[in-house]
């Protein structure tokens, strides 16, 4: 999930319980914090009977630890982003949901159906989907940002004033979509390139912060930023002067899901609440409070007005491809890790 928002990975567990009767059922969810509006879980709880026991985490990784440390046959039902969805099928922490089980799994829109991370929806449903691009202040340029060079060879307008994501993943596909080579390449040559494009880019960043994405184009601090589309809507919200860019290079897509997890100990309810969360109604009520975009059919007739025409989740005729941020193999995330540290000393 896109969140600015710190949390410690041992939140405090919170427990959402219907209005008439504390529910005898359950189901366990271990999601992001500040993700997840409690209007939908008490009408999950009124509809059903079933309580909603939700503790929380920061990151992807944190939940992925905390997961391989024992969190498994405690929680039935996870929200990873795209990428880390595959990395726990690898590991061996996702359960296998069968034919049928979903009553509604068919109202998945087609294009998140057979998705790279997970073929054919066999452990996850979508939850909610967004871009990561950058976001650039007009009252101090006024030229083209729909193009990577704002980050990577700024004009001097924003050369010193651009806070770059404190995101190893998102910065460097970004830098691969500047430069047009594959994600976790392993041409020596192209590696080169992309290690002595983002040194020479560096002098130009201010900052590499993602807690505070929005918040440093909100007070000026930054007059350009790379920023998650929702985020981007919430600083203009917030009275920031930005638009944001849908660079003809590419930008980079994200997809959370809710996942079924291994040995889940209230299997059938977590099917329940997944079927819950694929109803259009629902999907709708999650998407007006997050901002960001549902994977679910009949959803866009019942969007808050502004969310439906909102710039931020519209990419206008001539932007460039989404692209997922790939997961490389062990030899070639070690180039890149490497890459990463030598930038940010």
């Amino acid at each position: 999930m896109k969140s600015l928002l710190k949390a410690t990975v041992a939140a405090s567990v919170m427990t959402l319980t219907a209005s008439a009767a504390f529910a005898e059922e359950k189901v366990v969810l271990y999601h992001w914090f500040e993700y997840m509006p409690q209007e939908l879980l008490d009408k999950f709880t009124n509809e059903t009977g079933i309580e909603v026991v939700m503790d929380t985490y920061d990151s992807n990784e944190a939940m992925l630890a905390s997961l391989k440390a024992g969190g498994i046959g405690t929680y039935d039902l996870s929200v990873p982003g795209d990428y880390m969805v595959k990395i726990m099928a690898n590991e061996g922490l996702l359960d296998t949901i069968a034919d049928g089980e979903l009553a509604n799994k068919g109202n998945i829109e087609q294009q998140w159906l057979d998705v790279p991370f997970d073929p054919g929806r066999q452990s996850t449903i979508p939850y909610q989907w967004g871009s990561t691009s950058f976001s650039v202040d007009r009252n101090v340029y006024e030229g083209d940002i729909n193009t990577t060079d704002i980050l990577f060879d700024p004009p001097s307008e924003l050369s010193g004033k651009i806070n770059m994501l404190d995101s190893q993943g998102e910065v460097i596909t970004m830098a691969s979509l500047h430069l047009g080579i594959p994600q976790c390449s392993n041409d020596r040559e192209q590696l080169k390139a992309l290690n002595q494009m983002l040194q020479g880019a560096k002098p130009h960043w201010a900052s590499f912060n993602s807690d505070t994405a929005k918040e440093v184009l909100v007070s000026g601090d930054a007059a350009a930023g790379m920023i998650y589309n929702g985020f981007s809507a919430k600083a203009r919200e917030e009275g920031a002067t930005v638009e944001y860019a849908y660079p003809k290079q590419g930008y980079i897509a994200w997809m959370d899901n809710v996942a079924l997890l291994k040995d889940a100990p209230n299997r059938a309810n977590a099917l329940k609440f997944m079927d819950f969360l694929l109803e259009p109604e629902n999907a709708a009520i999650l998407t007006n409070w997050t901002q960001y975009s549902a994977g679910v059919e009949g959803v866009a007739p019942l969007l808050d007005e502004a969310l439906r025409t909102l710039p931020e989740a519209n990419p206008p005729e001539g932007a460039g491809p989404a692209s997922f941020i790939e997961v490389c193999d062990q030899a070639t995330q070690e180039i890149y890790d490497k890459i990463w540290v030598n930038l940010k000393k």
